[in-house]
């Protein structure tokens, strides 16, 4: 029998949430919602979450109002699958929504560390995490639309929010606070993002076809002079005169 691994046990959780969330994907589709409308509204809720709560100091409850909305957020592909399987447009909304909702979560912890904590480090770490949270997803995508490919990686979406959940919420335990948690989690997913940026651009490098020159527009060739269009013949007088007419002679009277 295999060892366990991370990988196992990540197919086994999710294997795990698909039969969990089958049936309230089954009871919101009778309700009239679409897969794109809750992912809007799971976006919308974890934006004003990670922004109020967060900003504010208030982590523990930051957390359960976030996780609790970033699952529900994952709803939207329980509901399609349910539909018999999502549209393209869902797909870009949803990586936009996630985008989106990341940037959101980061901004409020930095918002904290600057003005409540007042922690360069921190803040540092936090605007790090953000940076390279947008570029890891553009290079996958940018990798994807030139047909090369880009997964893997240390960090991906699911790791970077349990590392930033976990350490936002045990700094701010109720009972027994840890405040180093936050520091500790914001630098640890820094370095890890950064590994992971290194990792996907590698794997751009070394996939098939990267070194492929791209095929240069050809030059727009100069407009030529249009030739001048020919006059429309004029219409002739009915009695043409002739071009040098001779003048008429006066009349002299003989002598």
């Amino acid at each position: 029998m295999g060892q366990p691994t991370v990988s196992n046990f990540y197919l086994l959780t999710r294997a795990a949430y698909v039969k969990l969330s089958t049936p309230v994907a089954k009871a919101a589709l009778r309700t009239g919602l679409t897969p794109d409308s809750v992912t809007i509204i799971g976006t919308a809720a974890s934006i004003i979450g990670a922004l109020t709560l967060f900003s504010v100091g208030k982590l523990f409850w930051g957390v359960l109002v976030v996780g609790f909305f970033v699952l529900a957020d994952m709803l939207d592909g329980a509901m399609a699958r349910v539909r018999g399987g999502g549209t393209r447009f869902g797909a870009v909304l949803d990586a936009t929504c996630d985008r989106i909702s990341d940037g959101a979560v980061f901004c409020g912890l930095m918002w904290w560390a600057a003005f409540g904590l007042k922690s360069a480090p921190l803040v540092l770490a936090t605007l790090i995490c953000l940076v390279t949270s947008e570029v890891i997803s553009y290079i996958k995508a940018r990798a994807e639309a030139s047909g090369l490919r880009a997964d893997g990686g240390i960090i991906e979406r699911p790791e970077r929010l349990i590392i930033v959940l976990a350490g936002a919420w045990l700094s701010d335990l109720p009972l027994f606070p840890l405040p180093w948690a936050l520091h500790i989690a914001m630098w640890l997913l820094a370095v890890l993002s950064v590994i992971t940026v290194g990792q996907r651009l590698h794997t751009v490098r070394t996939s098939h076809g990267a070194m492929d020159k791209i095929d240069q527009p050809d030059k727009p060739k100069p407009d030529k002079p249009k030739p001048d269009k020919p006059k429309p013949d004029e219409p002739k007088p009915d009695n043409p005169q002739p071009d040098n007419p001779r003048p008429e002679k006066p009349e002299t009277s003989e002598r």
